[in-house]
């Protein structure tokens, strides 16, 4: 049989657990500010009719949009007060300035919330949400997943955000995501992933399985689904893969393999132009020469003008 991405999408939805239904999405503005540079929003979303998800909101102080979207992913890091804190304040392995200031500052909006578990959505931890949700049938990537694909159904209906120019970016944790989620919803156009590359059955031949958390396990994936499989449903659209040569968390022979498959799915579709691995010093961080990497990536493909670029 023929292989069909959209089949193949929804038999890894099928496998993500029981999911909410997908009811209207109500937003209660708490709080809009001027920061540096920036305008930011603290918004309260009802995303998935359990509980409610704070979120954060940035877009460029200057004009009046529509700008294109970047859904920053925020990293785990064993800081679960941290959470989307992490776009405006950053973390220590994050480069400055942070996100919110270098997305704006490149004509972007961008948005983050707290994941199941993280800061405003403490009190339960990641193990006790885990098997809460295995016993009720739910399987707690999966309602991350949910979370983050309707945060894209807010996102895109507001006056001020072009829906056909969004992009996902994160940082370990956020980079797992960011690859989920464009694998899952073709509204992602763009997709830039740092230290998030991480090969399954490598991950078990090495040992490595304790180095992550519990939140990304999906019962019986491998029977259905290597990582390549999951990811080639990016394909043919750009996406940046961004790994430390010395990070343990992404073996490299899982990286190399994965990087060898994609090159080839994206021979194959005509554009091997919009797969970019980079390899780079230091472990488990984002480092300057990656920045300095994906930030032109981004520019390119979203036709944003990098921030002291001149007019041609």
């Amino acid at each position: 049989m023929e292989w069909n991405p959209v089949t193949e999408r929804e038999k890894l939805l099928s496998l993500l657990g029981d999911l909410p239904l997908e009811g209207p999405i109500s937003a209660k503005l708490l709080k809009s500010e001027e920061r540096d540079g920036y305008l930011l929003e603290t918004l309260v979303l009802d995303l998935n009719g359990i509980e409610p998800v704070p979120a954060f909101f940035a877009k460029p102080r200057e004009g009046v949009g529509p700008f294109p979207l970047v859904i920053f992913n925020h990293s785990h890091g064993g800081n679960y007060a941290n959470g989307r804190n992490e776009l405006i304040r950053n973390s220590p392995y994050l480069q400055e300035p942070t996100f919110a200031k270098v997305l704006t500052g490149m004509g972007c909006a961008v948005c983050c919330i707290d994941m199941w578990g993280f800061n405003e959505r403490g009190g339960k931890t990641e193990s006790e949400l885990v098997k809460e949700m295995l016993w009720t049938g739910r399987v707690m990537w999966g309602m991350m997943l949910h979370d983050n694909r309707r945060l894209l159904d807010y996102m895109c209906g507001r006056e001020d955000i072009d829906a056909s120019r969004v992009a996902t970016i994160g940082m370990s944790m956020g980079g797992l995501m960011a690859w989920w989620l464009a694998a899952l919803d073709e509204r992602v156009k763009v997709t830039i992933d740092i230290c998030g590359q991480v090969e399954a059955r490598t991950l078990i031949a090495k040992r490595g399985l304790d180095h992550h958390g519990f939140y990304s396990y999906v019962p019986g994936l491998l029977k259905h689904f290597a990582t390549l499989d999951i990811q080639k449903l990016i394909v043919p659209r750009p996406r940046m893969s961004l790994v430390g040569r010395n990070d343990r968390l992404c073996p490299p022979e899982g990286v190399e393999l994965l990087a060898d498959g994609l090159r080839r799915a994206y021979e194959e579709a005509g554009k091997p132009e919009h797969w970019q691995p980079f390899i780079g010093g230091g472990g488990h961080m984002e480092t300057a020469e990656m920045r300095a990497a994906w930030q032109p990536f981004l520019a390119r493909h979203l036709n944003l003008q990098l921030p002291g670029e001149l007019e041609p």
